[in-house]
C-alpha cells in the first residue's frame, strides 16, 4: 500500500506549458506539481499530451511558453543532458540501453569514469574497476543481483532485468527526481511485480517519482496522487484512496465530469 506523501513545497512545478507542432497543440497551458517523497502517477488517453509534458520537464523538448521550477528555482532545459545534470533522470519506454554493451557500460553510458591521474586525463583510460564496483553496489541496493555478471551484455538479459538496469541507472544518478515512462508495458506479471517493488524501493530512499502508465491496477497500487491529463492540460489531481479505477478512466475519457475539489489539487 502506498505511503502518505510528504506534502510541503513542491520539488518540481510547471505552469502554463504550451507546445505546438504546426496546427496541433500538444500542450495547452498545462500545469504540473511533484512533491518531495511521493509517487505521482500521470495518466491520460492517447494523444492527451502527457508524453509532451514529461518531455518538456525532462528536457527532450522545449516548450513554446510556460515556466518550470525545480526546488523553487526557474529552469530551462535545452536537452535531456541538462536535466540530468540538474538531478532529473528519465527512463523512457525504449529504455535507451545499448544491447551490445555490458551492464556496467550501460550504467555509465555518457558519463564514463576516467582513471585518476595522467592515465585518465591524458590517455583517457576508463576506470572500469570503479564503474563495475559502483554498478554492482547499485544493483545490489535494489535487490537486482540475480544478475551474476556485471560484464554480461544487456542483450542477454530478460525484459524485467533490462528494466531493472534502466531503473537502477536512474536511481543511481537521479538525485532529485526520477521519471518512469510506462515501465511495465512490455513485461509479464512476475517481472512487472519486481519493477513495482523497485519503484517503491527507490521512493523509500527519498527520491520522488513520476510514473506514466496505462496500467490502472499498478497506478492505484503505488501512487500517492494521480495527475489526470486531458486535451493537452491537467484536468485534475485525485487521491487514489478516494476514487475507483473506473472513476479515473471516466475522468480521463470525459465520460464523467472531474470533481471540483480535485481541479486545483
Amino acid at each position: 500500500m502506498a505511503q502518505e506523501p510528504v506534502l510541503n513545497a513542491p520539488i518540481l512545478t510547471a505552469r502554463g506549458l504550451v507546445k505546438r507542432y504546426g496546427r496541433v497543440t500538444a500542450l495547452d497551458n498545462a500545469d504540473f506539481d511533484l512533491y518531495p517523497g511521493e509517487i505521482l502517477a500521470v495518466i491520460g488517453d492517447n494523444g492527451a499530451g502527457k508524453s509532451s509534458m514529461i518531455k518538456a520537464i525532462s528536457g527532450a523538448i522545449t516548450p513554446d511558453e510556460g515556466e518550470i521550477h525545480l526546488e523553487g528555482q526557474p529552469v530551462q532545459f535545452r536537452s535531456p543532458i541538462e536535466a540530468r545534470k540538474a538531478g532529473i533522470e528519465t527512463v523512457y519506454q525504449n529504455l535507451a540501453l545499448s544491447p551490445a554493451l555490458s551492464i556496467a557500460d550501460n550504467m555509465f553510458l555518457g558519463r564514463e569514469l576516467r582513471k585518476p591521474g595522467i592515465m585518465g586525463s591524458v590517455f583517457r583510460k576508463l576506470d572500469r574497476t570503479a564503474m563495475e564496483k559502483f554498478s554492482r553496489d547499485k544493483l545490489s541496493e535494489l535487490g537486482l543481483m540475480t544478475i551474476q555478471n556485471i560484464n554480461q551484455a544487456v542483450e542477454t538479459l530478460s525484459g524485467g532485468q533490462r528494466q531493472g538496469v534502466a531503473v537502477a541507472r536512474a536511481a543511481a544518478f537521479g538525485s532529485k527526481v526520477i521519471i518512469l515512462d510506462e515501465p511495465t508495458a512490455a513485461l509479464g506479471v512476475k517481472e512487472s511485480r519486481r519493477v513495482l517493488e523497485l519503484i517503491q524501493d527507490v521512493r523509500r530512499r527519498g527520491i520522488p517519482i513520476v510514473l506514466i502508465s496505462h496500467n490502472m491496477p499498478h497506478v492505484f497500487e503505488v501512487a500517492d496522487r494521480i495527475h489526470i491529463h486531458r486535451l493537452g492540460r491537467r484536468l485534475c489531481v485525485i487521491n487514489p484512496k478516494d476514487y475507483t479505477m473506473s472513476d479515473a478512466v471516466a475522468f480521463m475519457t470525459g465520460a464523467k465530469e472531474a470533481p471540483g475539489e480535485a481541479l486545483a489539487a
